[in-house]
C-alpha cells in the first residue's frame, strides 16, 4: 500500500501526539496537533505546497470542502491561504474532536467540522463549494462512490476545483464535463487537480 512520510511525534504527558506544520499564509510555520489514528496519514509539506501552489489565485473568498479530513491539513491549509470558509468532514470522532480544539486555538472562522460519514454528508442539502479535497483512506476504495456522491449532491460551483489524491496506479472515474488541469506523480502517490 502507498505510504506517506510520517508524520512528527511529539511527546506529552498523555503519549504522542502527531503534528504537522502549516506551510502557507497567515498561519505559515504553526504547528497543529492531531489524532494519532492507524491509516491515518496527512498530505506531506512538499505535495501540500505543489497543491496550493496551483491553487493560490483560486482561494482567497472561496468555500472550500474537505472531505476525509483527517488532521485537517487541506482544510487548515487553505484557511490559512484566505478561504472564506471550510467544511471539514471526518467519520473518526476522536480525530474530529482533535480537529475542532486545533480549530478554536488558531481562532479559525468560517470553519465547520461534520463527524460523520462523507457519503452521508454528501447527501445533505446546502451550499455550493469552489474547491473540494478527496483524499480517502488508501486502504479503502472510496474514490468512485465519493465522487459519484459529490456529482449526484449537486454542490459544485461551476468552474470550481476539486483535488484527488489517490495510488498511483488507481483509476478516478470523473464527470466528462471535468478537465483534468494538473497532475503529479511523487513515488506511489497520484495527485491530480481538476476543473468542474
Amino acid at each position: 500500500m502507498p505510504r506517506k512520510p510520517p508524520p512528527t511525534k511529539s511527546r506529552t504527558a498523555a503519549g504522542a501526539i502527531s503534528q504537522l506544520r502549516i506551510i502557507g499564509g497567515r498561519w505559515r510555520g504553526r504547528k497543529v496537533a492531531f489524532a494519532p489514528i492507524e491509516g491515518l496519514r496527512p498530505t506531506g509539506d512538499r505535495l501540500r505546497e505543489t497543491l496550493f501552489n496551483w491553487l493560490q489565485f483560486h482561494l482567497p473568498g472561496a468555500r472550500c470542502l474537505d472531505l476525509f479530513a483527517g488532521s485537517g491539513a487541506l482544510g487548515l491549509e487553505a484557511l490559512s491561504r484566505g478561504a472564506a470558509a471550510v467544511d471539514f468532514v471526518e467519520l473518526d470522532r476522536g480525530a474530529a474532536q482533535m480537529l475542532r480544539q486545533q480549530l478554536d486555538l488558531l481562532q479559525a472562522e468560517g470553519a465547520r467540522v461534520h463527524n460523520c460519514p462523507a457519503q452521508v454528508f454528501l447527501e445533505q442539502p446546502g451550499e455550493a463549494w469552489d474547491v473540494i479535497f478527496v483524499d480517502p483512506p488508501f486502504a479503502g476504495d472510496l474514490w468512485a462512490n465519493t465522487l459519484q456522491a459529490l456529482v449526484a449532491g449537486d454542490r459544485i460551483r461551476p468552474g470550481a476545483f476539486i483535488y484527488v489524491e489517490s495510488p498511483r496506479s488507481t483509476p478516478i472515474p470523473t464527470p466528462a464535463d471535468w478537465r483534468l488541469e494538473k497532475e503529479k506523480h511523487a513515488g506511489q502517490v497520484c495527485m491530480r487537480l481538476f476543473r468542474a
